[in-house]
């Protein structure tokens, strides 16, 4: 475990790509603390994944500040790669879908049961 000299100000290391435990001993070794939003019990993760951290590799920031750091979904999380999901269009008033009317006069106008064209008011 590397020992940083004591100086006010550190660099963030890269902690992208690190498990949960390794992200932990890097960070201690640069002089920063973690902060994990998305995992309560941080400090017994282990093998999740650092997705993306914040500050990014390389800022400087003072002795003992805290780097955030979100983990991949594990199993059963929810997670699935399915990405970005598309907003949905809205639903169908209550009543269903109403057709279209024809216009008076259309050539093409719908023909009823009883055989003449429906032909609106």
């Amino acid at each position: 475990m590397p020992i940083t000299p004591r100086t006010p100000e550190v660099r963030v290391p890269r902690l992208v790509g690190l498990m949960a435990i390794d992200a932990r001993e890097r960070a201690a070794a640069h002089g920063v603390l973690l902060a994990a939003p998305d995992r309560p019990d941080f400090r017994r993760t282990v093998v999740d994944y650092v997705v993306r951290q914040y500050p990014p590799p390389g800022a400087e920031v003072p002795r003992g500040a805290a780097v955030t750091v979100w983990f991949d979904l594990g199993e059963g999380e929810g997670g699935g790669g399915a990405g970005v999901h598309e907003p949905r269009l809205p639903h169908t008033p209550y009543g269903g879908l109403q057709r279209e009317l024809d216009e008076p006069g259309d050539p093409y106008a719908v023909i009823g049961a009883d055989g003449p064209p429906l032909h609106h008011p």
